[in-house]
């Protein structure tokens, strides 16, 4: 987290845990010079937010001490160079390369991309897959969700993301997005993909109406 201002607590809180890996609330409280109560409430908060994880110690007869780290998502409030690099590699292949060679690089990554995501998946029912899909997908840091998609016959779905794990990227290519839906298509061959809502027009969300093919 940048220190360009006065960190609020929650971000003091967040720092303490990159920092020492894992501490119990009454550690934080110490740490930060605050009330229990205050710390409790905001860690209440982060786990919401889906940014912290616990985990429940017991020692001896005693009741369970809950230990406070960060989640995977909640690291990834940190900077990192990898996005910058990966901006950096794709700056350098667009100026090398001829701008179908470039969209040819693109286009083999996200289907080795859909390639991995359809082993995985397996041969299960839609549902079962998209849920599996999304897991994925929240996994590597989208913050995605499924749900039926409302008065659709056949039964149809929604995959919504709420966080794009490649935001730094899509705002210097926004072609990569395109190659985002192709692999949602080339991921579930035997449907219909649509995206409906998308981050990078000023949507809170990327979203993808997902449809069997008929």
């Amino acid at each position: 987290m940048p220190p360009a201002h006065s960190p609020t607590t929650k971000e003091a809180i967040l720092s303490l845990l990159l920092e020492q890996g894992q501490a119990t609330s009454a550690a934080i409280a110490e740490a930060l010079a605050i009330s229990l109560q205050a710390v409790r409430r905001h860690l209440k908060d982060l786990a919401t937010e889906g940014l912290i994880e616990q985990e429940a110690v017991v020692a001896g007869l005693g009741r369970p001490q809950y230990h406070f780290r960060l989640s995977r998502q909640g690291r990834s409030q940190f900077p990192s160079s990898h996005d910058r690099f990966a901006v950096d590699l794709l700056d350098s292949l667009s100026e090398m390369l001829p701008p179908q060679e470039f969209e040819a690089v693109l286009a083999h990554q996200w289907r080795r991309k859909a390639e991995t995501y359809r082993r995985q998946l397996g041969q299960g029912s839609l549902a079962d897959r998209l849920q599996q899909l999304a897991a994925l997908r929240q996994a590597e840091g989208f913050m995605a969700e499924v749900h039926p998609a409302p008065d659709r016959s056949p039964p149809a779905f929604v995959i919504t993301e709420y966080n794009c794990a490649i935001a730094s990227v899509a705002e210097s290519f926004p072609r990569v997005c395109d190659h985002e839906l192709a692999l949602f298509a080339e991921t579930l061959p035997d449907c219909h993909v649509e995206r409906t809502h998308w981050l990078i027009d000023g949507e809170h969300r990327c979203g993808y109406l997902i449809q069997p093919q008929p």
